[in-house]
């Protein structure tokens, strides 16, 4: 096998592993968060550090679901989140068990 060769095969598995790598670490933290959260978040009262407790939501997509609630003047209905960049039916349906409208937020990462 020719020197080419190997330089080839050898940066193809490294862009190969790389890819596996960044997959796995991309995927892993959500689904550990929504197996861990206990409790629940009220989306008309959340901080954006609660709000980060929902898998899923990050600093960027708390502050956007403050904005929008703050330009309503609250949530109605918890299906109002898919009008929120980023959360659409598969998002909404990972975060429902984890949202209230009402009552106090009891969420915490265990």
């Amino acid at each position: 096998m020719s020197e080419r060769m190997r330089a080839a095969r050898a940066i193809a598995l490294a862009l190969l592993t790389a890819c596996s790598l960044a997959l796995a670490a991309s995927a892993a933290p959500e689904g550990e968060t929504a197996s861990r959260v206990t409790g629940v978040v009220n989306l008309n009262t959340a901080t954006a550090d609660e709000l980060q407790l929902l898998p899923g939501i990050g600093a960027a997509r708390a502050q956007a679901v403050i904005d929008l609630r703050k330009q309503r003047g609250g949530f109605k209905s918890v299906e109002e989140l898919k009008d929120v960049k980023g959360i659409g039916d598969t998002a909404l349906e990972r975060l429902r068990p984890f949202v209230r409208l009402d009552g106090k937020t009891t969420a915490q990462v265990q």
